[in-house]
């Protein structure tokens, strides 16, 4: 059974239904309402990467916020293994986690490599033990174990994102939101690192949101696609026969950008 292939019966490991995020613009005395999601509904199964693509200001990051509990929606559901999202995020830490375009947003410039990884099992309780632990984390993202001990300036742009990658796996999460993971690397470290997460997925079995606007990326990463426009999912298909043959015009229009 391949990773993306769940028992029947088993819940997603993230759902969202008919979600709903609205921002107000404008001024203090003309406030007006815009749609960030509208009705969004996805789906994402245990084990499975869904990539999730469309232009700047589709929705996209508002959705990322919304499945990791930093945004509630003003009307829909998110559920998460079955069950209702917790109010207090907190009830789920450890459980979902998310590796962003710029390592740095997530890695303290202060704190060396090591306790930066660590500090996810800190969070949770799990504390001891847990050099060994960022060790061999360390090792499973293809860094030295020897790189603990040093700050995040003193790595390359993928040695950082592998840093996050790893400092996101200690846990062993169910749920990953990868946003933008590789967009501001050299075109050869992405293809180590899309790699990397593949291996891993299959390895740890977690569940991934995959957002990018970078189609190619998506196609290689993600076993499905959700297109988002102007906060809206128009289409959702399996990657391969979304890149053969796409249903929605806007859909099309994406892909004639490749």
């Amino acid at each position: 059974m391949s990773m993306t292939e769940t028992p029947a019966g088993t819940p997603p490991v993230l759902e969202l239904e008919r979600v709903t995020v609205v921002f107000k613009t404008g001024t203090p005395l003309n406030r007006v309402p815009l749609h960030a999601m509208r009705e969004v509904s996805l789906r994402v199964a245990p084990g499975e990467t869904l990539g999730l693509v469309g232009e700047s200001g589709s929705g996209k990051t508002t959705t990322g916020r919304v499945a990791l509990g930093l945004r509630r929606p003003a009307s829909g559901t998110v559920r998460f293994e079955g069950g209702p999202f917790p109010r207090r995020r907190r009830a789920l830490a450890g459980r979902m986690q998310a590796v962003l375009q710029h390592p740095q947003w997530s890695l303290d410039p202060r704190m060396r490599v090591g306790r930066s990884v660590a500090e996810p099992l800190v969070v949770i309780g799990e504390a001891a033990g847990a050099d060994e632990r960022v060790h061999a984390m360390l090792g499973r993202v293809g860094l030295e174990p020897e790189l603990a001990g040093r700050y995040p300036h003193e790595l390359s742009g993928g040695q950082r994102q592998r840093v996050s990658i790893a400092r996101a796996l200690i846990t062993r999460p169910a749920f990953i939101v990868f946003d933008e993971p590789v967009s501001a690397l050299d075109v050869s470290v992405q293809v180590q690192i899309l790699n990397l997460i593949k291996d891993l997925r299959d390895e740890y079995g977690f569940g991934a949101l995959f957002i990018s606007h970078d189609l190619g990326a998506v196609r290689y990463a993600a076993d499905r696609i959700a297109v988002m426009r102007a906060g809206e999912v128009v289409e959702t298909a399996a990657t391969e026969v979304f890149h053969t043959s796409p249903s929605h015009e806007y859909s099309k229009q994406l892909l004639e950008t490749l």
